[in-house]
């Protein structure tokens, strides 16, 4: 069996000559100077493999054969050959028994959703708070009252009674009492690992699938091709009278194509007596014969086909109008009138069927145009009938397999539609000289017409009932097309439904896999109108002849309807008196497989004579012909034109064509074809190809050696036979595509047979492999080019996989005579073999060599010697093309070999697949499968794999950027080659060719411009390699490291291995087995070469893109995901032998740590707890941390920064920014979770301690980031992200990177082509995908169902939960770790941390009982940490035990009153008293308090209660003064609650709210801490409404009261000395001065305890501060921060930040000048006065407030907003909006209403503020004034005539200066100020004067503002203009002295305007154009008109005026008044 198992090694190629390709292998992997570099090799290199098969066997496993057993070696039955018989659909078989195999397989399946699903059932739903919160929501939306009164603090009494009587939550038994820290420690992890989820990937999405290149999908079973199958039941067929038998027959037509596309069903629905009339001729009714349904399939659905049915009768005299006749008129009904007529049709009916019975008629026919069905039924509008295209019909169009449809085609689907019954009503009568398919094509196409000639005939009326649906999967009482009974059929005697032969519009690409060998005979036409005698109503009688003897005639014709089922003879419908009758019949024959050459069609042309007369025969034959029905071998097909012969042929007339003239014989029409009929054939037998009959019949004479052998013209003799062969070969590019498919079987297996036996003619062999494997892989190629859609995702045509898969099989000698028949039979399948793997073998292409080489003397010699063996083989078979006969001129033969060599690489994975196959088959032939893995295969053969593996190798490194398809192909066939491979032969000689692809690759890289996309190859090649099966065995996990013995793996020996056990090797092993080391890469080869490639693209200064990170961490995540999934590896020793080929993970992923994505920062909100929920945009301004990054203080997540260089990867303190997608990162992090959750406890532990703090805080950050990575998001958020959009903007990111590098990949370029022609290869059976509708829906729907966004929340509640525990677990073993050495103070603070970290976000109730229990230990074995040494922490910890207390989960306010009331206890045994714990807590509470929404006050009530009991219960304290503290820090706490609740109530009115919070800061007046905690909250709740300025005021007020206590604590020269300081930035900061009696002393403990009260927290407030003013555009005031800022700076000579200081001022002062210059207009609020009247509104009721409100809101939005508010509040009746400004009447208003009075006010400043306030920011900055007019006439209207218009300025003076810390201020004064109407119109004057200047001095100029202005002031049609003021004042002097002053301001203002107007006129001539000259003259023209009506007005002085003036000053005094007024 040598030459067999060589057979299949493709390396005809590039036979570079065998002593060079050993000298090739041996440099690659024997040489011994391996460079050992520095302790180990770089990663770039690949480290020496492991020997396995050395190893395995000197390792003998241990001896208990428990789990572990089955992780050292394969398991036995890994190969197993199983044959199956192919099932059979039918309950015959259709001819010879065929065989099939099946494959065993221990499976490895897609990691998908569905199978995901599965694994997620039945988990237990976690308990969230948050999920709690939100239900608990909904349930109560009740009204909140608004009254507040005016005690902010309840009085003690009250708030006592309520604690009281509150109830507490159940007390944890424990808690009291005190154990032993290791018992403490054993019990938690005891409990923590209960109920724990086993596979955390199966609770993370799962892997993406675009990234599974290793996946591969089992080619499917080749089966028959089916199309879309409807079913159709003949129900009833009733006419209006019964008077003879009808028979009916329906197919289906495509008028497009015109092209009949079924065969004929034949039914018959008459009554029993109507059968009963033809009893006498049809004596035997077959039961296949009655059937009334029929399934039919169609593979091109199109809006053209029609169901025609067609209706024939019994033949009879007259021609079709007259039989048709009564029909049309009579009508049972009246059967009185037409009894007689009615009795003597049935009398002629019966004659003419006992005498004409065997003939018919035509009689009717309509069609059914199945479009209408379909849509129509399904739903959609009913179609025009003449619409052309199926538009609606089907929204999934459907594309086909293989051709791509014409865009317009919008496809029907057939296949689901709603089923129908329908009633046809009209037929329409057969025209006799109308036909020919021809005139029905005509016919239909004009049905489709709305004026259809068919529409006005006359109809036969009759009702013909069927229904239409789609068929069922697989019905009962089926026969297929052979009549053969399809399973299940129950039982023989029912009436069986027909399958209907399909004859598909357009090609169909499906190999034959059942025998079917069918013949159908159409004749079409007859002409004998010049045949003489009385030939006119003709039969044509059809036989099968065997012979030509009568009796020779086979019963092999289908029978129709009632009948026999098969008929030795047919006769064609009569039409009567028709000398050239056309004929529609369709005559269905079932040949022989194997005619003869005297096998052929007789016609005989019968007249029949329909009048029963004397001497007359029924039947006169009147003439003959025929057609023989083989010839040279092959069927004949097709159209015939015959000549018909008057008499009978004479003998041996059937070998010959009747178109040979036969001496002697009498034919019609002179020997002319006059009858034309068509023979068409449905054959698996008969390919009706000439090239491929030729080849067919050649190998058959080859295998019989029946020379000679003739062919045509050709006779084959011994030696022409392999020139023609050869040829034969050549020609079959010459085949039809559709043909060589469908014997695609019978034709590979022949070819391949060539090369693997090269016949033996003549004595000499003649080796044909050449020739035969360019035939193959010219069709292989052709297959791939034409059928693009029936690809998989790696590009393999699945015809061809599912043939290797199935169908393929070493041909062995001991078969090779094979018979002709069976040969080209599709029936004889070969049994099968194949790798028992679950995936199957790659497609890709094997780039072979890189140059071929000439066959040199080498060559010469192998073939010399080893004669048949090596020449034989596929090796050779490109290179010998002689066998040792002759070597042609080389240079001609290289181009062929480089040309063969292209199309094999083209589709190497077929040839790949092909040698896989067939060494596997030839290890069970051999009997070799259970040989040891190194004697399975001769050494040449490897040898030659090597080569190849190399030489491809090659090939992808140097082709990869000019083929990128074809690479990415052979890349990905190589690797699954080598994927098999290591289930085949010796598997440490695969890891040396993996190895060999390295180094190949690797070299290349060095070099190339582009490596990603060579990155990404070696990706793929190493993710399909590390898919084996058996992937964790391959790795040798239970395999100790020890260095490699030795560089050669051959000679490796085993002692220095197995001393690898000794216990020494394993102390020093630790570090090695958790870094990608030389011996981890040895040993664990595979997964070290993953995650060597894994670390490599993570590599930050590496060029890792983007889509390459995807890559390799999405390989890894699938194959941890596969583990997860694999019952092998369940047992959790197992499992952690499986972790240990991922441990390099841990560091690999710590490397990263600063590239991740942030997700801390993603989700802002929980950041700080302060920010806790209350701000759903995540954009609060303080968090903590952020503050204190600014500052530079040591970072709060940071212990101290002396430490810790790397601070960049703090997750929070402003990260760099991330080089990972959220997408990786997440999965990267899921993976390295799943390590530590797999790994073994103790190793982890050993290394852990061996890390520098530096690396455990590094570790640490990582865990922080984890937290929040898997963070439940709750069912709210699930319910919004739609989960696809989420992955989606992810994947664009991949693409736009893929698509900018041009590194796409092909074959993703591939699948996605595939994706969108097809999901589902050819065989596009809809309703077999049901798997794929799934996939379809999911790609479109949005909307998730209820159960499935619950299911999710769990799942996803779940991982939450795991992957905190797993955390929790992790920091347990780190404090285990700490304890044991002497670091522990600093890596302690990090671990607490991580646990407040992971108790602020939101987590599950069972992680919170674990992480409270994990935090009470820590607290008790490390107090002073918390106590003494970090107060942020202790601040931390009390916040989030606080926000556990108000939980509304009640396990976990349990277990967190339990760690408060604990750390209390603590605090007081270590010094006596509690009070940094109590002031932490009614800081943290405060803070609580202040910001969270859904906080709930009745919850903490009961906690704190819980704490009390705890106090009371606790004995061991019960003497000291604790407990009594215990109870007044309770009470304390519970005021806080109470004021809480109040806060609560007024949640939605934001002014009231932050009124509140300011009382409440207010009555905090005397402690600093609580003070500042809820300036704190104010700052929060500011920012998160987009109040920056207000925010930054409470910032600044912050600030002021830290320095007035740091002012007090030390006294420091360069520290601002108090509120004083800041008073610049605002008046209102000095009431945070500390100057009352109850003031604390800053020295006291717990007081000035919080972080800010220090030198750095100051900096901290103040530079937020800063932000805060930039964000409002306030750069002024950063500049007055920034004075108090730098003093402290430059006392700490910190010259960076100074640096950043002065750098933000610039910006600042930029900013400033650019606005004043009128670049950029800055907009500061806008003011508004709200008044309160009514007692509805509580202690609101008669205040009045100025609203800050953003820039630019419209009064319309505030009373909008107010009016909705409150409507909302106490009813939409109740509220009312006040419309004018008028002082308000309290009496005159309704008491049962709300009244609010709204009015804009703007700044007012007195004369003296102008002088300082000048730019824009002054006059908007600290503002207490606000002015407002109100117009009004003395009776009481508000607007009057000039001289009765008067008007009233309200000032009003605010309690503070606004911007202040709240948004709306108390006014406090109110002054107001009349004018008479002459003030009124000098102001009206003054303002119009302005804006005259003002557009006149415009710069740049705008003439458009300017001529408004001009002709609003010239203009003299304008009412109340200038000139009437001017009439009604100054025409008359006042009578009034005290006017005379207003009388002569007028004057003046009048004598400016004009001026103004003169001016402005001059300016606005010089800017128009020619077009506006006439509008200037027409302004200009007015103006003097209003000049000259001003005149005399203007110059009348008042003399009582100037009297006493001296002249000089005059002018200084007018000027001065003008100013004022001004």
């Amino acid at each position: 069996f040598v030459s067999v198992s060589e057979s299949f090694c493709f390396l005809f190629l590039f036979r570079t000559v065998a002593a060079e390709v050993r000298k090739q292998v041996s440099r690659d992997y024997g040489s011994p100077q391996l460079s050992k570099k520095r302790g180990g090799l770089p990663l770039t290199d690949v480290v020496e493999p492991v020997d396995f098969e050395e190893y395995v066997s000197s390792h003998a496993p241990g001896v208990e054969p428990g789990p572990l057993r089955q992780l050292m070696e394969f398991p036995q039955d890994d190969l197993e050959l199983l044959q199956l018989d192919k099932e059979c659909t039918t309950l015959e078989p259709p001819l010879p028994e065929e065989e099939e195999y099946q494959r065993y397989s221990t499976t490895y399946t897609p990691h998908n959703s569905e199978r995901q699903r599965e694994r997620q059932r039945g988990l237990v739903k976690q308990t969230f708070e948050l999920d709690e919160a939100a239900a608990a929501e909904r349930q109560d939306d009740q009204r909140r009252s608004v009254s507040l009164d005016e005690t902010p603090r309840g009085s003690w009494a009250s708030s006592i009674f309520d604690l009281k009587n509150s109830s507490p939550d159940a007390l944890l038994p424990s808690v009291l009492e005190r154990t032993a820290a290791e018992d403490m420690d054993r019990r938690n992890t005891e409990a923590r690992q209960q109920g724990r989820h086993s596979d955390l990937l199966g609770l993370y999405p799962p892997p993406d699938e675009d990234e599974a290149v290793e996946r591969c999908s089992v080619p499917e079973v080749p089966k028959e091709h089916c199309g879309q199958r409807i079913m159709v039941k003949c129900l009833s067929l009733k006419f209006e009278i019964e008077i003879e038998p009808i028979f009916g027959t329906l197919a289906l037509y495509d008028v497009k194509e015109k092209k009949k596309i079924s065969e004929n069903f034949y039914f018959d629905l008459n009554s029993d007596p109507m059968k009963g009339l033809l009893k006498p001729h049809t004596p035997h009714v077959a039961i296949s014969t009655l059937a009334r349904s029929a399934i039919l399939s169609i593979t091109y659905p199109s809006p053209d086909i029609f169901l025609v049915i067609k209706l024939e009768k019994v033949l009879q005299q007259g021609d079709i109008g007259e039989c048709c006749e009564p029909y049309m008129v009579m009508k049972e009904s009246d059967s009185s009138k037409h009894k007689e007529k009615l009795e003597k049709l049935r009398l002629q009916a019966e004659q003419a069927c006992s005498r004409l019975g065997r003939f018919r008629m035509p009689f009717a026919w309509t069609a059914i145009h199945l479009l209408n069905i379909v849509s129509s039924v399904g739903g959609l509008d009913r179609l025009d009938p003449d619409s052309d295209s199926g538009h609606g019909t089907w929204n999934e169009r459907k594309k086909k397999g293989f051709e791509r449809m014409s865009i317009g085609e919008d496809m029907c689907n057939f296949a689901t539609f709603r089923p129908a019954t329908l009633t046809v009503t009209n037929f329409f009568k057969q025209e006799g000289d109308r036909l020919s398919d021809e005139d029905l094509y005509k016919f239909l196409a004009d049905m489709r017409r709305p004026s259809s000639v068919l529409r006005r005939l006359r109809p036969v009326t009759a009702q013909l009932k069927i229904d239409i649906s789609p068929a069922p999967d697989s019905p009962h009482y089926c026969l297929s097309p052979e009549l053969l009974h399809v399973k299940p059929y129950p039982d023989l005697r029912v009436r069986p439904t027909k399958e209907v032969l399909e004859f598909p519009a357009r090609d169909v690409y499906t190999p034959h896999t059942t025998y079917r060998n069918l013949l159908y005979v159409y004749p079409q036409s007859l002409n004998f109108s010049s045949r003489q005698g009385s030939v006119r109503n003709i039969a044509v009688k059809v036989q099968f002849m065997a012979g030509e003897d009568l009796s020779q005639a086979l019963p092999v014709i289908f029978g129709k309807s009632s009948c026999a089922e098969f008929m030795k003879e047919a006769y064609t419908p009569v039409i009567y008196h028709n000398k050239s009758p056309e004929f529609y019949e369709e005559m269905k024959m079932k040949i022989p497989a194997n005619l003869t050459d005297n096998h052929h069609l007789l016609f005989t042309f019968y007249h029949i004579s329909c009048q029963p007369k004397q001497n007359t025969p029924l039947e006169t034959p009147v003439g003959y012909t025929w057609i023989p029905l083989m010839q040279h071998g092959r069927l004949r097909t097709g159209s015939f034109s015959l000549p018909v012969s008057v008499e009978k042929p004479p003998p041996s007339y059937s070998v010959l064509t009747p178109d040979v003239s036969l001496p002697g014989m009498k034919w019609v029409d002179n020997h002319k074809g006059v009858f034309n009929v068509e023979v068409t054939a449905a054959s698996s037998v008969h390919t009706q190809d000439p090239h491929l009959d030729k080849f067919f019949t050649l190998v058959y004479v080859l295998e019989e050696y029946s020379f000679p052998f003739r062919l045509k013209d050709v006779i084959i003799t011994e030696a022409n036979m392999e020139g023609e062969l050869k040829a034969s070969m050549a020609a079959l590019r010459g085949a039809l595509l559709d043909i060589c498919v469908r014997f695609l079987h019978q034709l590979l297996n022949k070819l391949i047979q060539l090369i693997v036996y090269p016949p033996v003619i003549a004595g000499q062999i003649v080796n044909l492999g050449r020739a035969a494997f360019e035939a193959m892989a010219l069709l292989v190629n052709q297959i791939h080019k034409n059928l693009e859609g029936n690809q998989d995702q790696h590009g393999r045509n699945n015809l061809l996989a599912s043939y290797i898969h199935y169908c393929f099989r070493l041909p062995t000698s001991y078969e090779m005579p094979m018979q002709y028949a069976t040969l080209s039979r599709a029936t004889a399948r070969p049994s099968s073999l194949h790798l028992s793997r679950s995936k199957s073998i790659s497609n890709s292409n094997p780039d072979l060599a890189s140059t071929p080489v000439s066959p040199d003397e080498e060559v010469q010699r192998i073939i010399g010697s080893k004669g048949i063996d090596r020449s034989h083989s596929w090796v050779n078979s490109a290179y010998a093309p002689g066998g040792s006969r002759s070597v042609p001129n080389p240079s001609s033969f290289i181009t062929s070999i480089l040309n063969l060599r292209e199309a094999a690489l083209q589709q190497a994975w077929f040839f790949f697949q092909l040698m896989t196959k067939s060494m596997a088959h030839h290890l069970f032939l051999t009997s070799k499968l259970d040989a040891p893995r190194r004697q399975r295969f001769p050494d040449r053969f490897v040898d030659d794999i090597a080569a190849l593996v190399c030489a491809i190798s090659a090939d992808i490194a140097s082709r990869y950027h000019k083929d990128v398809e074809l690479v990415e192909r052979l890349n990905s066939s190589l690797a699954f080659f080598l994927n098999d491979l290591l289930s085949l032969m010796d598997r440490g000689f695969v890891f040396n060719l993996i190895r060999t692809y390295y180094k190949q690759i690797a070299n290349k890289l060095h070099t190339t411009q582009n490596p990603s996309s060579l990155n990404a190859l070696r990706m793929d090649f190493t993710r399909i390699v590390c898919s084996h099966e058996h992937y964790v065995i391959l790795n040798l996990p239970c395999s100790t490291l020890s260095p490699p013995a030795s560089p050669s793996p051959s000679t490796s020996s085993t002692t220095s291995q197995s001393s690898a056990f000794s216990s020494v090797a394993q102390d020093q092993g630790v570090a090695t087995m958790f870094e990608l080391s030389v011996p981890f890469r040895h040993q664990h080869f595979l997964s070290g070469l993953l995650l060597t490639e894994l670390s490599l693209i993570l590599d930050p200064d590496g060029e890792g893109v983007f889509f390459l990170h995807k890559k390799a961490i999405s390989a890894v995540h699938s194959l941890l995901c596969s583990h997860d999934a694999d019952p092998r590896y369940s047992d959790p020793q197992v499992r952690a032998h499986v972790a240990q080929l991922y441990l390099p993970l841990i560091p690999i992923v710590m490397e990263t740590l600063h590239q991740l994505h942030d997700f801390a920062d993603s989700r802002v909100r929980h950041a700080s707890a302060y920010t806790d929920d209350a701000d759903p945009d995540g954009s609060s301004t303080i968090s903590q941390s952020v503050a204190m990054a600014i500052a530079g203080s040591p970072l709060p997540h940071r212990l101290g920064s002396d430490l810790h260089s790397d601070i960049e990867c703090v997750p929070q303190a402003g990260r760099q920014s991330s080089s990972l997608s959220a997408e990786c990162s997440r999965t990267l992090l899921v993976c390295f979770l799943w390590v530590l959750k797999n790994a073994d406890a103790a190793l982890l532990e050993r290394w852990v301690s061996d890390l520098s703090v530096l690396q455990i805080n590094r570790l640490l950050d990582l865990l922080h980031l984890c937290v929040s990575c898997f963070e439940y998001k709750g069912k709210k958020a699930l319910e919004r992200i739609n989960s696809l959009t989420f992955k989606k903007s992810q994947d664009m990111k991949a693409r736009l990177e893929e698509a900018i590098l041009g590194t796409i990949g092909a074959r993703q370029e591939m699948v996605r082509r595939c994706r969108e022609r097809s999901p589902y290869g050819s065989q596009e059976n809809v309703r077999w995908r049901k798997n794929v509708t799934h996939w379809r829906q999911n790609t479109d729907r949005v909307d998730k169902t209820k159960a499935e966004v619950e299911q999710e929340s769990v799942v996803d509640g779940n991982l939450a939960t795991e992957a905190s525990l797993i955390v929790l677990d992790t920091l347990e073993i780190i404090v285990k770790t700490v304890v044991a050495s002497e670091l522990k103070e600093s890596v302690l603070g990090g671990v607490l941390r991580v646990l407040l970290h992971s108790m602020a976000g939101n987590q599950s109730a069972l992680f919170l009982q674990h992480c409270f229990t994990t935090q009470r230990a820590l607290v008790f074995k490390f107090p002073e940490m918390l106590f003494e040494e970090d107060t942020e922490l202790c601040a931390d910890l009390c916040l989030r035990l606080l926000r556990h207390c108000s939980s509304s989960v009640g396990s976990v306010r349990s277990h967190a009153s339990a760690s408060l009331y604990l750390l209390m206890r603590q605090n007081f045994e270590i010094g006596n008293n509690f009070a940094r714990v109590k002031m932490q807590v009614t800081m943290s509470l405060s803070s609580l308090v202040g910001t969270s929404q859904n906080f709930n006050e009745e919850h903490l009530r009961h906690s704190l209660k819980t704490i009390l009991t705890y106090a009371e219960e606790d004995l061991e304290l019960r003497d000291t003064p604790f407990p009594e503290q215990v109870q007044d820090l309770v009470f304390n706490l519970h005021m806080i609650l109470t004021d809480t609740v109040k806060m609560k109530e007024h949640q939605q009115d934001p002014e009231m709210l932050i009124d509140l919070m300011y009382r409440i800061a207010k009555g905090y007046q005397n402690s600093p801490d609580l003070r500042l905690t809820w300036l704190q909250n104010m700052a929060g709740k500011h920012s998160e409404r987009g109040n920056h300025a207000e925010a930054a005021h409470c910032l600044v007020h912050s600030a002021a009261l830290v320095a007035e206590y740091l002012n007090m604590l030390e006294d420091c020269r360069y520290l601002p000395i108090g509120c004083v300081t800041f008073q610049n930035i605002s008046s209102n900061v000095l009431e945070e001065s500390a100057v009352s009696d109850d003031v604390l002393s800053p020295e006291e403990e717990g007081i000035c305890a919080g972080k800010y009260f220090s030198e750095s927290g100051l900096v901290g407030l103040l530079e937020q501060a800063a932000a805060s003013f930039n964000m409002a555009a306030m750069y002024e005031a950063i500049n007055e921060v920034y004075k108090i800022l730098l003093p402290i700076h430059e006392a700490n000579r910190d010259f960076k930040k100074l640096a950043t200081v002065h750098g933000k001022l610039q910006d600042a002062f930029n900013k400033v000048y650019n606005q004043v210059s009128g670049h950029v207009q800055r907009m500061f609020g806008t003011y508004f006065r709200v008044g309160f009247y009514g007692c509805r509104f509580g202690d609101l009721d008669e205040q009045e407030f100025v609203y800050k409100e953003p820039s630019i809101t419209k009064l319309a939005e505030i009373s909008h907003r107010l009016e909705e508010f409150y409507s909302e509040r106490f009813g939409d009746e109740v509220v009312e909006i006040i419309k004018d400004s008028n002082p308000v009447d309290k009496s005159k208003l309704d008491p049962n209403k709300a009244y609010l009075q709204i009015t804009y006010v703007e700044p007012y400043f007195d004369t003296y503020e102008l002088k300082e306030r000048i730019t824009y920011f002054d006059k908007n900055y600290n503002l207490r004034t606000f002015m407002y007019c109100t117009p009004f006439t003395l009776d009481g209207r508000a607007h009057g005539d000039l001289h009765e218009q008067y008007k009233r300025k309200t000032i009003l003076t605010t309690s503070h200066a606004f911007p202040y810390i709240k948004t709306r201020i108390n006014v406090i004064h109110k002054e107001e100020i009349i004018l008479v109407p002459m003030e009124v119109a000098i102001e009206d004057m003054q303002k119009k004067t302005q804006e005259l200047a003002f557009a006149t001095n415009q710069d740049p100029a705008d003439s458009k503002m300017l001529q408004m202005v001009l002709q609003g002031c010239v203009g003299t049609t304008v009412n109340q203009g200038p000139l009437e003021v001017a009439q009604v004042f100054l025409s008359d002097i006042p009578d009034d002295p005290k006017l005379f002053r207003h009388h002569n301001k007028l004057r003046l203002c009048f004598k400016d305007f004009t001026k103004r107007c003169e001016d402005a006129l001059r300016k606005n001539k010089a800017l128009i154009g020619p077009d506006q000259k006439e509008y200037h003259r027409e302004l200009e023209r007015n103006y003097n008109k209003l000049k000259e009506a001003l005149g005399p007005l203007i110059n009348r002085k008042i003399p009582q005026l100037y009297r006493a003036l001296p002249a000089q000053t005059t002018q200084t005094q007018r000027s001065a008044l003008c100013w004022f007024f001004h």
